[in-house]
């Protein structure tokens, strides 16, 4: 019940409560105006008198700069921002903002906020009835709930078009509706439905999370083959990144999905929800806060994030015009896989420097502030980030010197394959076993490296091959040039030759010549040839030989003592020996 009343009371004087209306959409710039309005006054409180201010209280909050006589001295900064946040403060019940009260005399407004709070929840669980009521305490509202005095509206609490008294009438109504609801929300009858309804949304968010899962894996392959490239090798790539797209949005509406519950659920219940609104404004507060300072404007976790987010955005941005720019334009001119992976490095990397730069332009962000931080940079690459800059600078080299091109078969060291793709730190190169190797860019230019693709892919092939003493050496070249003129692979121009190279421990030493213009196939074009070369040796009776050792003995006598049978048994498996070798 709300009843109106005045009465003067002078043991009141010393506590006068602001409220201000809750949900106003000028709450922002009344809290700014209200608190310059603060900051200017404390600033000349030491010389024009304050009618609503005690000069003691103003001594202790203005700060030391302000203190000098004479003209009004600058508002420091910081300054401004706690009396910004002193201006103001939510008055709160379960969780619920009310209205907002405001700084009165000496008393700051999140002090008076929470006593305000503190009687609230205390009449909320009391049993007792709630009774509102508007009184008159020092010719000012006042408002009193279960006859203790609440809050005092005073002039700066009414906003333009409304009196004190018809402030204090909305508020008392808002804080009776809000009781009777707090009282309602603690009955057991309510606590069990809202159990009850908190049960059904917990399972059907269990549903919805496996919905989603089938949902995403029925048209995922649809969605990735309708989003992808129609290139094979931009195919590959791009349906990395939309399956990466789909999972990344099937995790963010599941999250969304129980973010909602959650929210649901612990707004369901006055203690919960106290816990959710605690949780959200340390968030808030925290996100809020102010944690790097470059130049003259500090910085708030969440502004570092949105700009990280922007940053991010700006790459994949960069990294899909590369692709439309190789695939869509580049490839029309005609451009071999080289020049066109060059030609898309350099565009993406330009694009993400001079985005940056536009980024922290239009941020607000001072890039000689960042002086500081390229000094940093540059200490730390020439000691613990230097291979890193020479991978990078050996990268740069590759890209416009182009010793080696996206498509050539090279044999670095140990491995052989062809190259993949030239990064800005590494190299990949694809080997024939479909293994990729990662290999560091300054290898390439510190090491040999054998490009069989370099200006002209036409190379030479070396087959060596031996047949026995006493073979028809026409016969086999003939045989030898049969089986290379007669693979599809071999070029006829320049034409295949035979090398006789010498004689031998146990074979006539020739070698086969032959030219190819795929050089990631000259093993499989060797295997073959060799195949080849065996079968028209053994049609043509042509004998490949093995190794073989022969021992003569000059002397007749040999320097050892052994028994005359054993002397005897040598001596006719030597000559057994000796007419086997004559045959």
């Amino acid at each position: 019940m709300i009843s109106t009343r005045r009465e003067a009371d002078s043991n009141d004087s010393g506590v006068l409560d602001a409220i201000a209306r809750h949900g106003s959409k000028t709450w922002s710039v009344t809290r700014i105006a209200i608190a310059a309005f603060l900051a200017f006054s404390i600033a000349i409180a030491s010389h024009i008198p304050s009618a609503v201010s005690s000069p003691s209280a103003v001594a202790q909050e203005t700060p030391p700069m302000l203190e000098a006589p004479g003209a009004v001295a600058p508002v420091p900064l910081e300054w401004m921002k706690s009396e910004i946040k002193k201006a103001k403060a939510p008055v709160i019940l379960d969780g619920r903002p009310l209205f907002l009260v405001s700084r009165v005399r000496e008393y700051r407004a999140d002090f008076r906020a929470n006593l305000i709070n503190d009687q609230l929840q205390k009449i909320a669980d009391s049993g007792a009835p709630i009774d509102v009521q508007v009184v008159e305490s020092n010719q000012l509202p006042t408002i009193v709930v279960n006859n203790r005095q609440l809050l005092t509206v005073t002039e700066a609490d009414a906003p333009d078009g409304l009196t004190l008294e018809q402030q204090a009438d909305l508020w008392a109504q808002q804080l009776e509706k809000a009781l009777q609801e707090a009282r309602k929300e603690r009955s057991s009858r309510f606590i069990w439905r809202s159990l009850i309804v908190s049960i059904a949304i917990f399972a059907l968010s269990l549903v919805l999370h496996s919905g989603l899962g089938k949902l995403w894996n029925r048209y995922r392959q649809p969605l990735t083959q309708l989003l992808s490239s129609e290139s094979t090798e931009d195919g590959e790539e791009s349906s990395q990144g939309v399956q990466f797209f789909l999972s990344f949005s099937l995790a963010i509406a599941r999250a969304f999905v129980w973010l909602g519950a959650a929210f649901y659920i612990t707004n369901s219940f006055p203690l919960t929800r106290q816990w959710s609104y605690r949780i959200l404004e340390a968030l808030r507060t925290a996100f809020a806060s102010p944690i790097l300072t470059l130049g003259s404007r500090p910085y708030s976790l969440i502004d570092i994030l949105i700009l990280t987010g922007m940053l991010l955005g700006l790459v994949a941005v960069a990294s899909k015009t590369t692709q439309l720019l190789k695939s869509r334009i580049l490839k029309i001119a005609g451009m071999n896989r080289g020049a066109q992976e060059a030609v898309a490095i350099v565009t993406k990397y330009g694009l993400i420097f001079i985005g940056t730069l536009v980024l922290l332009q239009v941020w607000g962000l001072d890039i000689s502030s960042l002086t500081i931080v390229v000094s940093a940079l540059s200490v730390a690459i020439g000691f613990g980030l230097q291979d890193i800059a020479k991978n990078f600078g050996s990268g740069l080299v590759l890209l416009f010197e182009r010793p080696i091109q996206v498509g050539d078969f090279v044999e670095v060291g140990e491995y052989s394959g062809t190259v993949e793709r030239i990064g800005s730190r590494s190299t990949v190169i694809r080997t024939l076993d479909r293994v990729s190797i990662i290999v560091p860019n300054s290898r390439f230019l510190e090491n040999e490296v054998i490009n069989w693709s370099h200006d002209n892919p036409v190379s030479r092939l070396h087959l060596p091959v031996g047949v026995a003493y006493g073979s028809d050496i026409q016969g086999v070249e003939a045989a030898l040039l049969d089986a290379a003129k007669g693979h599809p692979d071999v070029l006829l121009v320049p034409p295949p030759n035979v090398l006789f190279l010498g004689f031998g421990d146990s074979s006539l030493d020739f070698e086969l010549l032959v030219w190819s213009a795929e050089p990631s196939k000259q093993y499989y074009l060797k295997s073959e040839l060799y195949f080849r070369i065996y079968a028209l040796l053994e049609q043509r009776e042509i004998e490949i030989p093995f190794p073989q050792r022969d021992l003569h003995v000059r002397s007749g006598s040999l320097p050892l003592d052994v028994p005359p049978g054993v002397r005897e048994a040598l001596v006719q498996w030597l000559d057994r020996l000796d007419t086997n070798g004559k045959h």
